[in-house]
């Protein structure tokens, strides 16, 4: 979740706005490139944009999901433009097409999808009958699945590959819910001060993006720059917290290097950065602003390349999805 979507929340009064349609993929290279370097002097290298958003409509993208058609759902915050959330798809031809919204002064957070196609997403909103997990399953309309605390903040979220849990990370609870797909009441996994924000800065989100790999719940910590590994036990409950790092200034959502691997391409909002977390702890920085970053928030690896959406938050509000190749030899180096 971006830095901005605290305090605006508080603002926005909800309002039944549509948003305009009008991103669209390019294969043009960013204009903020870097100067080409060699490829075996950087991990992520050829960055191009791959989409542009219209941040002023309240296209500010916050969390991707890959489809095996190779389209992308996104989620639209909106908020921060004043504007409705949506979530969207875009197919690799840049065919959009709106799959949900929410009314104005609400936020649609994060987004996964579950093997049989159905889409999964989370509803930020002080409205009771609004907030929670939602799902769409093909060719049905949205539904509510269960609902979340209004005064949480549903963020991150990811299904377990068993397909039976949609795991959740409440950035103002301190809280990982889990939520049976079958629907049913949202229950706290885990609440523990290793997910807690810090009400002394400015934006206090604690646990903010999430993941499920190799049998744990991988969950980040915006205000205490932290990774977290929490091993999923064989009874379902939640296992030691491991602390994979506390030096990941500003981190939202993260992605993997692939499906074995616990190497991770963490977006750091704030600094404008995305980083490489390696097992041992070691963060090495592989993307700056000079690189076109701009308020990143989610990242995602896919055929060799990684993926970063930028909400553009500071002006002149450059929301876009931007693309890299991964050199796996200076990654391993």
């Amino acid at each position: 979740m971006s830095h901005s979507s605290l305090s605006l929340k508080k603002r926005i009064r909800p309002a039944a706005v549509a948003i305009a349609a009008s991103a669209v993929l390019v294969a043009a290279p960013s204009a903020f490139a870097a100067t080409p370097t060699h490829h075996q002097q950087r991990v992520v290298s050829d960055v191009q944009t791959v989409a542009k958003f219209d941040y002023n409509a309240g296209e500010i993208p916050e969390n991707i999901t890959f489809n095996p058609d190779r389209s992308v759902t996104l989620s639209m915050i909106g908020a921060a433009a004043h504007k409705a959330p949506q979530l969207i798809r875009i197919s690799p031809s840049g065919h959009r097409t709106v799959l949900a919204t929410s009314p104005q002064g609400d936020g649609i957070t994060g987004n996964t999808r579950g093997k049989d196609g159905t889409v999964y997403y989370l509803v930020w909103s002080s409205d009771a009958s609004r907030a929670g997990v939602w799902k769409i399953a093909p060719g049905k309309s949205p539904q509510r699945l269960a609902a979340l605390p209004t005064d949480g903040l549903p963020n991150g979220m990811a299904l377990d590959p068993s397909g039976r849990t949609i795991y959740v990370a409440d950035s103002l609870k301190s809280t990982i819910w889990a939520v049976p797909v079958k629907g049913g009441k949202a229950k706290a996994w885990l609440t523990d001060p290793a997910l807690a924000p810090v009400t002394s800065e400015a934006v206090p989100f604690g646990a903010n993006g999430l993941k499920f790999h190799k049998g744990a719940v991988w969950v980040s910590n915006l205000a205490k720059d932290s990774l977290l590994r929490i091993p999923v036990t064989a009874d379902g409950k939640a296992g030691r917290i491991h602390t994979i790092t506390r030096n990941i200034d500003g981190v939202d959502d993260f992605s993997f290097l692939n499906d074995r691997s616990d190497v991770v391409f963490a977006a750091q909002n704030a600094p404008d950065k995305v980083s490489v977390i390696y097992p041992d702890g070691k963060v090495r920085t592989v993307l700056t602003h000079a690189d076109g970053l701009a308020s990143p928030s989610a990242t995602a690896v896919r055929d060799g390349r990684l993926y970063v959406i930028d909400g553009g938050l500071n002006a002149p509000h450059n929301a876009q999805m931007q693309s890299g190749k991964i050199n796996f030899t200076t990654l391993r180096g």
